[in-house]
């Protein structure tokens, strides 16, 4: 008997034309992690009376199908999911060999897609339709393998017996690592950096209508959110006057590999005044949990600039 292993898993992806329909044709084989998006489906207790004291058989509740995909960071597959994340970008032929997509924060409305997660082993292929994604989250550090974890919310799973995805295309893939990534203020690196994080949420409002199915009609954008924390090692107190006096920054969190490149500017950004603790004959180290604003200059809350060598098709 055959058992499922992660590492024969499988991840497609294939953008939706209408919410919730699984499109035909090929999908796109995505790297990733791990996955779990995944539906679910409770128990409620009976509460009818008056047939002795063992309980009747439970009843079923609503469909739940949300979760996380953390992948990694590469520059050409992370278009599909800035996409899914912040809506079609903007994509401009630098004329040498690259191109320059460009995503903004505060659209209206968001693609859906259909993602199946495959297990071969056993065989068990699950699709999942009408997944929009929710928030992004990146951990910034000295050193390690840099990754994206991106939450999403599905409509509703189908278990199959066979693959749903076509003849699966790929991309080249670019790994990228933890220090080629970078934190800057003002366009100046941040000085005695030791770690740092960035959240970009959409926070989806679940669209919970009374179905036969106990699935839900759709996931639809609210008022997006920014948010992350920088710790630094004590040495100056320019992030510190700029908190105490409510002046607000901007950050941009990137990463650059060859001629390739992400980077996430935050136009406005609130600093909380941090209090610092001597805790050791150790360095001091101070840690800012920052909000992030709409800026009214730029018009947006967060750009996000992807470079590569792709032309920006296959993200639409």
């Amino acid at each position: 008997m055959s058992r499922a292993y992660g590492s024969s898993a499988t991840l497609l992806l294939k953008r939706e034309t209408t919410y919730g329909t699984s499109p035909s044709g090929n999908f796109i084989q995505m790297p990733f992690n791990s996955v779990s998006l995944g539906s679910e489906q409770g128990l409620i207790d009976d509460p009818v009376l008056g047939q002795g004291r063992d309980p009747l058989a439970p009843l079923q509740d609503v469909i739940n199908d949300e979760g996380d995909i953390m992948v990694p960071m590469d520059p050409r597959y992370l278009g599909l999911w800035l996409t899914g994340l912040l809506g079609d970008p903007t994509s401009t032929d630098n004329l040498d060999g690259t191109f320059d997509h460009v995503f903004v924060s505060g659209v209206d409305a968001l693609p859906s897609y259909s993602l199946e997660v495959g297990m071969s082993q056993v065989p068990a292929f699950f699709m999942h339709a009408g997944v929009v994604l929710n928030s992004i989250a990146l951990d910034f550090q000295r050193s390690g393998a840099a990754a994206a974890t991106i939450n999403a919310i599905a409509q509703g799973e189908t278990r199959n017996g066979t693959s749903q995805g076509g003849t699966p295309s790929t991309l080249a893939f670019n790994r990228i690592s933890q220090f080629q990534g970078s934190i800057k203020k003002a366009g100046t690196a941040v000085a005695n950096l030791t770690s740092g994080s960035l959240t970009y949420s959409n926070n989806l409002e679940k669209i919970e209508t009374i179905r036969s199915d106990g699935m839900i009609d759709g996931a639809d954008p609210t008022v997006a959110s920014l948010s992350g924390r920088i710790d630094v090692r004590f040495a100056d107190t320019t992030m510190i006057d700029a908190a105490t006096s409510g002046t607000p920054v901007d950050l941009e969190f990137g990463y650059t590999v060859g001629t390739s490149s992400v980077m996430f500017a935050a136009h406005e950004v609130y600093l909380p005044k941090p209090k610092l603790a001597v805790e050791g004959p150790g360095g001091i180290q101070a840690s800012f949990d920052f909000q992030g604003a709409k800026n009214d200059a730029v018009g947006r809350m967060l750009t996000v600039t992807l470079v590569n060598d792709l032309d920006g098709t296959g993200y639409l």
